[in-house]
């Protein structure tokens, strides 16, 4: 076995004790970021090529720095983002409802879809739709000055490598409420989509998430946590065109209170929560039919 290869078994036991959720895994993807190699490679890196570096970066996994901080890179579907203090570092349970809303705008009968991401954070959702989605054209709405540099680091990377995404991901700088940004989109965004702050004050959450990503990214208002929410709803009403659709998503055990945030007294079509991976609640989803069929 090769020298990286048994630094590695002794890392993972020393985050395996320090209660890192996937201390193998963990270890791996620092030695490869590290080494400059691939996951799978870690055995092709001669014991002379042994970066002592490795243990400096296991020594802040330990301490419950998030592992993207330390690489400076998350995956999210089929990209690679840049990440690091200041923004929001995006989820795997966020995938499946950028998922859906790609499943959604490729089934649209509408040759460039418009796509509000409200709270975008690092460009995550925004991005991921303007790479799969042909034409689409998204508004990345963050008031955040230091994640919406994030957002705009990742979508000029995303430019230079991908130059059929230039021009399809704008990002501004606005809230959730947006009183005045894209006021001149009123009426005529197709999809809406957010991961917008919901943990109530006063939860628990793990070290890497309440000492690292930026509290207004986590904390909602209110004593439930979801006042952003009800602001994304009222935003929604006013962005979306008649038979456009919003998504949300929300904390695994506010699901029936956030499907009440979009009810048919206020207009609302078709909501329904849907489930991530693991099978919990994880997003709400619903159609406006436009002021018109509102309260048909």
């Amino acid at each position: 076995m090769s020298l990286l290869l048994d630094e590695i078994a002794l890392a993972t036991a020393r985050l395996a004790e320090a209660g890192v959720e996937s201390p193998r895994t963990d270890a791996e993807l620092i030695a490869a970021a590290v080494h400059n190699v691939k996951r799978t490679e870690l055995h092709t890196v001669a014991d002379v090529d042994f970066d002592a570096r490795f243990w400096a970066d296991i020594a802040r996994r330990e301490a419950r720095e998030p592992l993207q901080h330390i690489t400076g890179r998350a995956a999210f579907r089929y990209l690679d983002l840049e990440v690091g203090p200041g923004v929001f570092v995006p989820r795997p349970e966020t995938e499946v409802m950028t998922g859906w809303a790609i499943d959604r705008l490729r089934a649209m009968d509408v040759d460039a879809p418009i796509v509000v991401d409200l709270g975008t954070g690092s460009g995550a959702i925004a991005l991921a739709i303007a790479q799969e989605v042909p034409r689409a054209r998204v508004h990345a709405v963050e008031a955040d000055p230091l994640a919406r540099a994030w957002a705009e680091r990742n979508v000029s990377e995303y430019v230079e490598n991908l130059p059929y995404t230039a021009g399809r991901v704008m990002v501004h700088d606005g809230d959730f409420c947006m009183s005045v940004v894209l006021s001149e989109l009123d009426g005529t965004v197709d999809l809406v989509v957010t991961n917008p702050p919901y943990i109530p004050p006063g939860s628990v959450v793990p070290p890497e998430v309440g000492e690292y990503d930026p509290p207004a990214a986590l904390w909602g208002g209110g004593p439930d946590g979801l006042d952003a929410v009800r602001a994304v709803e009222r935003t929604a009403r006013r962005l979306l065109r008649p038979g456009g659709l919003v998504a949300v998503e929300h904390g695994a055990p506010q699901g029936a209170e956030v499907y009440w945030v979009f009810p048919e007294e206020l207009g609302w079509r078709d909501t329904r929560n849907n489930k991530d991976l693991a099978g919990r609640d994880r997003f709400v989803t619903a159609s406006w039919p436009g002021p018109e069929g509102a309260f048909a």
